[in-house]
């Protein structure tokens, strides 16, 4: 008996990981040992933050990618069904769950680790996508075998797909040309072309709409006839450990819902500022209420 898709607003398709999260006071040279002021554990990973974005801030969350069936894995899952994200498209299986060491300095800089082991990416044919009735697909880049079967389908179908370039690899490369909001890392631009200016203009050969963020200097755009930029809102940071994951999950929710490109920049920049003011990517992630609040008192 066939079965009617479940309703979402953003499938969120990559990177499922744990995080271990120390405050410290300086990142340790070679050989020195130091003692972390604050400590914190919980599930991270670009797409799976994505996620856990979308459905706080009251949008329909789905999470496509794999946890290992071990102690992180579990955890991660008890988060995942905390926060409503669906997980109708979560495989999990005996390599291990990815885990990221982060360690962050007072002044929200950070490093990280991750560590995979032996796991492996999903295989093209893996997942049934027609399990689910998506408005708006939002992509780390880190399945890439997964990401460009489901990348054709959304196209077919006239899905709107986001793509959170971070980094230079395999999976971005992929997809960048076929997302329709091309959302880059200040450090893709600077790999892809050497200036976030520069590469707005290639970038934009290759996408409909092209955003760079600049972390702390705002973001740039451009589209085919347009282009501009947006400043940064100005908080205080504790932490920048998932603005980006927080910025990709919202503009994801306000493509959903139909939000004019320069309000869903607004919206996103808002989430991804309110992410830094509080220690940890997953803990700091806002809800609708906060958000809300954030915008009705502040203003650029």
């Amino acid at each position: 008996m066939s079965t009617n898709p479940i309703d979402i607003d953003v499938l969120c398709v990559g990177h499922a990981c744990y995080d271990l999260i120390f405050q410290v006071d300086h990142h340790p040279a070679a050989d020195e040992k130091i003692f972390a002021e604050q400590h914190q554990a919980c599930g991270g990973g670009p797409a799976a933050n994505g996620a856990v974005a979308v459905s706080r801030l009251g949008f329909k969350a789905a999470f496509a990618g794999f946890l290992g069936t071990d102690l992180y894995g579990d955890r991660h899952l008890s988060e995942f069904q905390q926060e409503n994200i669906d997980t109708t498209l979560l495989i999990r299986g005996h390599q291990p769950t990815p885990v990221s060491i982060i360690l962050v300095k007072p002044d929200g800089t950070r490093a990280l680790v991750n560590y995979k082991g032996e796991t492996r990416p999903l295989s093209r044919h893996s997942l049934d996508f027609t399990r689910l009735d998506f408005k708006t697909v939002l992509f780390d880049g880190h399945e890439p075998e997964i990401s460009v079967e489901l990348a054709t389908y959304c196209t077919q179908q006239q899905i709107p797909m986001v793509l959170d370039a971070g980094s230079i690899h395999k999976g971005t490369l992929a997809l960048m040309d076929k997302v329709d909001y091309l959302v880059c890392s200040e450090k893709f631009a600077r790999q892809f072309a050497g200036t976030p200016e520069a590469a707005l203009s290639v970038l934009a050969e290759k996408a409909p709409v092209v955003i760079i963020t600049l972390g702390q200097d705002g973001l740039i755009w451009k589209t085919a006839t347009q282009q501009g930029q947006f400043r940064a809102f100005n908080i205080t940071a504790m932490d920048t450990t998932g603005a980006g994951d927080a910025f990709h999950g919202a503009f994801s929710a306000a493509i959903a819902d139909n939000m004019r490109l320069d309000d869903a920049l607004y919206y996103a920049s808002a989430t991804g500022a309110l992410c830094c003011t509080k220690i940890g990517a997953r803990t700091g992630l806002p809800d609708g209420n906060e958000l809300t609040q954030f915008l009705n008192t502040y203003r650029l």
